[in-house]
C-alpha cells in the first residue's frame, strides 16, 4: 500500500526518456496532461534540454498550420 505516486511531469519526463518525444494529444491521452507546454516549462527549468518541433498540419476546417 506504500506505493509511490507518480506525477504527471514525472510520466512526462519518463516518456521522453524512453521515445524522445511526446506531443500534447499524447499527453492527453496517456497521461491526462493537459498542459503539456507547464511540463515542459518546468522540466527546463530543472536543466533538462528539451527541444521544440513545430509540426505543420492540416486542422479539421482544411486550415494549414504550423
Amino acid at each position: 500500500m506504500n506505493e509511490k505516486k507518480t506525477n504527471k511531469t514525472e510520466k512526462v519526463l519518463e516518456h521522453l526518456q524512453k521515445y524522445g518525444c511526446i506531443t500534447s494529444l499524447e499527453a492527453i491521452e496517456l497521461y491526462g496532461a493537459t498542459r503539456l507546454s507547464a511540463i515542459i516549462f518546468k522540466l527546463r527549468k530543472q536543466g533538462l534540454n528539451i527541444s521544440t518541433i513545430d509540426m505543420p498540419f492540416t486542422d479539421r476546417f482544411g486550415t494549414k498550420s504550423v
